[in-house]
């Protein structure tokens, strides 16, 4: 039998104690600060006593224990080391300090959009907010499968980011694309030539073996990636395991290249001098933002001059990302089909290609054909 009534405390607090029987037959009491969550309490608890599935305060873990666990029996599952950093930093960065305290049973839908706010004003970025909510939601995945937890209170939060707020990615011009080809130099320009015109990501360049290529065919395939430890794996996802087409710059400047690059093991495209698997960095500082300084495609920012006086000096624009975004809108403007824009930069969903690059479809000329052919069929 559940019953709800109303209780002054010592100190002249108003609060609601709901009571109920669980499964086993005990008797479970819990304390509200209102009616209306006493209400809606009772009617859960009634309804995960009935499914079986109810954990009572006292018996339920806190949310910090169980992220805990979490991390670990993922750490097991083998997951990208990656992976395992960003969910290592979400639930000690941010879960832990704001509700680690609380049990499992204590976290209701509200208190998660509660600690989204929280995050939101220690100034927690949308994207960080919005990952940390789902590392949240995992855990508590994880907690009801294993009977730690009865709901998952992150299932119905919706956290969506306005798309007023949505900034377009940032794409080189022509020109610039250009004098980047121009400065480009040594081992670096057939990594920048093939970036530019394929769209593959900078672990797949990475990881990307000379049996992966097929000049004759013009044809490159990505079956594995190089993380950020150097270590060789396959792709994230299905989608990325793919095929990309080349273009005759790029089959001539592999072909070239080939006879130069240095042997490993490994037998990569774009290894280090030794051969072996090149640092993310070294391609970024020693490669990218330089070749971009040359070619003078650069952003002036507060610095010091050679006399270390405060003075603007010039800084590289572009992310190395860059490239990919540069490669796609090529590919939308070539008129490929947004499904095979999504299949060569192995994107896992449509929706992806389109989140990104869907302002790059437009036809303005296409939409005013259409907008007279309307107008005719109405006005005559």
């Amino acid at each position: 039998m559940a019953t709800i009534r109303k209780r002054t405390l010592p100190s002249g607090k108003i609060v609601w104690l709901a009571g109920y029987t669980d499964g086993s037959g005990n008797r479970r009491f819990k304390q509200l600060p209102t009616r209306k969550e006493a209400d809606a309490f009772i009617i859960q608890a009634r309804s995960e006593v009935a499914q079986g599935i109810h954990v009572p305060d006292s018996q339920s873990m806190t949310v910090g224990r169980t992220a805990d666990e979490w991390l670990k029996s993922v750490e097991e599952a083998g997951l990208e080391r990656s992976t395992l950093v960003h969910y290592r930093a979400h639930v000690n960065e941010h879960i832990r300090p704001l509700i680690g305290g609380l049990k499992l049973s204590q976290v209701t839908t509200p208190r998660v959009y509660a600690f989204a706010d929280d995050l939101k004003a220690k100034g927690r970025s949308a994207e960080t907010i919005r990952r940390s909510v789902q590392s949240l939601g995992r855990v508590f995945r994880y907690a009801k499968g294993r009977g730690l937890a009865g709901q998952n209170p992150v299932t119905d939060v919706k956290l969506r980011r306005s798309k007023r707020e949505a900034a377009r990615v940032e794409i080189p011009s022509r020109e610039e694309l250009r004098a980047i080809l121009a400065a480009a130099q040594g081992r670096w320009r057939p990594l920048i030539i093939t970036a530019m015109f394929t769209g593959l990501r900078i672990s797949e360049l990475r990881g990307l073996r000379w049996s992966d290529i097929d000049l004759k065919r013009k044809l490159l395939t990505v079956s594995q990636r190089a993380d950020a430890w150097k270590q060789i794996g396959p792709p994230k996802s299905k989608s990325g395991t793919r095929d990309v087409p080349l273009s005759p710059l790029v089959v001539s400047t592999l072909r070239e290249w080939r006879l130069a690059c240095p042997k490993g093991e490994p037998d990569l495209v774009f290894p280090s001098g030794a051969g072996q698997v090149e640092y993310h960095s070294n391609i970024v500082h020693r490669g990218w933002y330089p070749t971009q300084l040359a070619a003078g495609v650069v952003i002036m920012v507060d610095g010091k001059d050679e006399e270390g006086r405060s003075a603007k000096v010039p800084q590289a624009r572009y992310n190395f990302h860059a490239l990919r975004h540069a490669a796609a809108s090529m590919f939308i403007e070539s008129r490929m089909t947004p499904k095979r824009v999504q299949t060569i930069m192995g994107h896992a969903a449509i929706a992806v290609t389109f989140d990104i690059y869907g302002h790059l479809f437009e036809d303005d000329e296409a939409d005013q054909a259409a907008m007279r052919t309307i107008e005719e069929r109405i006005l005559g």
